[in-house]
């Protein structure tokens, strides 16, 4: 007989209001080898997420105490855990100000419990490769350093003040100096659900983070435009 696993098992946190929902959702979730806890009100994800540190959030959108958005909006603040909202309402402006906020993908009801399982895995799939390859950029000799444990970045010597969604930009551009990225390929790193999020939201983005840059060193122009095809980050 083979020894057991010693790989820990990934932790999911179900934010959901409806217990029987909850329940489904975790209890396929678990079938899959998953850790699961559930939390039926807003007020409380915060100090779950803080004391659990889950590797997923699964976040309904209404929420009693506080509202999904303003969960999401609160985690972002000073985490990097993927979340993916799971609501109702299906109108557009609620995907795009979700996704903005920071969500990293979107499940509408009603909805399979195999789907969510299947999503769950291919996010966390994603959230792997996105970190291995972050990993091989941490520092370079242009002064460019990267540290994910503490989610800081800074350039000779300066802390830049990045926004979650600017840090993993900055992340991917790093990754492989002078290599070109589309706008699809850069949305692909920031976001799973990336056909409701246009192109101008990249560029937003980029130009956030250029002002950023800029500020570290001036006499540089670090993010290319490729007119076009989409951005390089030159060290």
């Amino acid at each position: 007989m083979s020894p057991p696993s010693t790989t820990p098992l990934r932790r999911v946190l179900i934010v959901e209001d409806e217990p029987k929902l909850a329940a489904v959702v975790s209890d396929y979730l678990k079938a899959a080898a998953f850790e699961t806890r559930i939390v039926g009100d807003g007020r409380h994800v915060v100090d779950a997420v803080k004391a659990d540190k889950p590797d997923l959030v699964l976040l309904d959108l209404m929420l009693p105490g506080r509202d999904g958005l303003d969960v999401c909006r609160a985690l972002r603040a000073f985490s990097d855990v993927p979340i993916v909202m799971m609501t109702a309402k299906v109108e557009e402006i609620d995907r795009l100000i979700g996704l903005e906020l920071g969500a990293d993908d979107y499940i509408c009801k009603p909805f399979s419990p195999r789907e969510v399982v299947a999503r769950v895995k291919a996010i966390l799939r994603r959230s792997q490769r996105s970190d291995t390859a972050a990993a091989e950029a941490q520092s370079s000799d242009a002064g460019l350093v990267i540290n994910e444990e503490r989610y800081t970045a800074s350039f000779n010597d300066q802390l830049l003040d990045l926004t979650p969604v600017e840090f993993r930009l900055l992340k991917t551009l790093a990754a492989a100096p002078g290599r070109v990225f589309s706008r699809d390929q850069l949305l692909d790193n920031l976001y799973t659900d990336h056909r409701v999020v246009t192109d101008r939201t990249v560029d937003s983005h980029i130009k956030n983070l250029r002002r950023k840059l800029d500020a570290a060193s001036p006499e540089q122009e670090l993010i290319r435009s490729i007119y076009g095809v989409g951005y390089k980050l030159e060290l």
